[in-house]
Parts: structure tokens; sequence; C-alpha cells
């Protein structure tokens, strides 16, 4: 293959595609990646230049490979406990509604990492045999499929407190050694789907109790963002927290939602009564030697 290059108006091309396809806002500066994310596909296919790969995943016949392209262009890097004043809010949310049932919508989910220590966050407040549940979707297949396996490098979970990867992780060995699994219990309690945000088949999904869109909207345009949030508040109960990344604001994009603290927000109704709710005994650190970005 006499591969030419992408040229700009090939990655202008794939720029307006994936945000029709995933309403993501691809900067210029992300042209080396899609370079490189998208060579060894033309190699699979003998094409000779981006332009005969943009005509087939567009020409209607190559479904499977046109969501490929997908997985491979929005597939961003996550990590466990990112974010650490989320878990201990979830921690202490969560203990505050013990005894009724629980769910938690991931919302981008990546690889796994987010819906993981969700559950091990709920194992640890609710227990195991409590009535909780978390679903995490993704618009990736790929990565769903590596989610949902619970398989990571060591060095992946380093961001996991060693009490809990002893408890709910297990360290391979043989031709697994350097890796660790997420044990099968907790694996159990995540419902995986694939879902795209912006244009969702979610009526099956029903009520969370919190939810959350983390690290993806700073990849959205405001448009996309209003679209993605008037698609997900509606499966927010009532008394529910939406919760963003710490690089992200819902300001000016809902009015469905108000600020209940930074990166936490609930609907105006349940406002007065999340603001000063505080439980009992307070929430109890599941990681306090951990900065706030998990770090």
């Amino acid at each position: 293959m006499d591969n030419q290059g992408l040229s700009d108006q090939e990655f202008a091309l794939f720029q307006k595609l994936i945000y029709r396809l995933a309403g993501i806002n691809m900067a210029d500066s992300k042209k080396p990646l899609v370079t490189g994310r998208l060579s060894r596909r033309l190699r699979h296919y003998g094409l000779d230049s981006f332009g005969a790969y943009y005509k087939l995943v567009t020409s209607g016949e190559h479904a499977d490979e046109r969501q490929l392209m997908v997985d491979l262009l929005t597939t961003n890097e996550t990590y466990f406990f990112r974010e650490a004043a989320h878990f201990d809010f979830l921690q202490d949310f969560a203990a505050s509604r013990r005894g009724r049932p629980f769910r938690v919508w991931s919302g981008a989910s990546s690889s796994g990492e987010e819906p993981y220590t969700i559950a091990m966050v709920l194992a640890e407040t609710l227990g195991m045999t409590a009535n909780w549940e978390v679903v995490a979707s993704d618009i990736s297949l790929t990565v769903l499929e590596r989610a949902q396996a619970g398989l990571y490098p060591l060095e992946r979970g380093r961001g996991i407190p060693p009490e809990l990867m002893k408890k709910y992780c297990l360290k391979g060995v043989r031709s697994q050694e350097g890796n660790f699994l997420v044990v099968p219990k907790l694996r159990e309690r995540v419902d995986f789907r694939h879902i795209n945000l912006i244009a969702p088949e979610t009526r099956d999904l029903g009520q969370f109790d919190v939810i959350f869109l983390r690290n993806v909207m700073i990849y959205f345009d405001n448009d996309t963002k209003r679209k993605v949030v008037g698609n997900m508040v509606p499966h927010l109960r009532e008394d529910g927290t939406f919760i963003v990344g710490h690089s992200e604001t819902l300001t000016g994009i809902t009015d469905a939602l108000s600020t209940l603290r930074p990166t936490l927000y609930c609907r105006p109704s349940a406002q007065a009564l999340l603001e000063h709710h505080r439980s009992p005994r307070g929430p109890r650190a599941l990681h306090p030697t951990r900065s706030e970005h998990g770090r």
C-alpha cells in the first residue's frame, strides 16, 4: 500500500463524520491520532488513501467497519477512582439511602474503570446482598467487551486502595502474571450496554439515583451537550444527583438541573433537601491518601 498520509481535506471529512455519528468535536490537533489509529485499517483493506477508507465506511455496506472506526476514534483514557472526591460523595449518598433500591448509571464507561469503582464503593457501603445496580454504557463496542472481561494490567489498578484490591480483584499467575481480574461477584453487578448518548435507545433504562457523565462533554459543543444531557436527565430520580467531571459544567446547558456544589447537580425541587442532607456518621473515606484528582 502506498499511503500518502492523511490530507487536511480528508481529515475534515472524518471530523464531520465523527461529529455526526458521536457528537464529538475533534480538534485539529487530533490529526496525528486519526492517522495513527486508522492507518492499520487502510492496511487491512489494502487501500491507498484515507479518502478511499472514508468512502468505505460511508457507503452503507460496512456497518461493522463504521462501528470499529467509531471505537478507534472515541476511546478515552480513564482510571480507577478518578476524581476521588466523587466517590466519597457517592459513599455518603448511598449510605443515606440504605434499605431502598439504589441504581447508578455510568454514562461514558469506556474500558470499565469508572463503573467498577462505583461497584466497589457500593459493595463497601451497602453490601453485596443489598439491592443495588450499576449500568455502564459506551458508544464503543470494543471497550465494552474489554470492560466486561474485567481484566487489566496491574499498573492500571494503582488507584485502587490496597484493601479493595485484595477484596475485589484477583492477581494473575503464570500466563496472566502482571494482570488482575475484577472478581466475578462484582462484575455481575455491572450491566454493560451499547448506547450512543446523542441518539440513545434508553426507554428500558429506568430511573437512577446517580448519573455519572464525566470527562466526555469536553469533546462536545454546546448543542451536543444540551442534547446529551437532555437525553439523560429524564432517567434521574427526582431526588437524584448528576455528576460531571472537574473540568466540566452544566451552567448554560440545562435548566432542568441546579448546582448542588461544583460538578454535582440535582433537580431544583430537590436542592434544598440535598443541600441540608448529611449522613449521620459522614462519609468514611475509602481512599484517605488520594488527592481529589485521583493521582
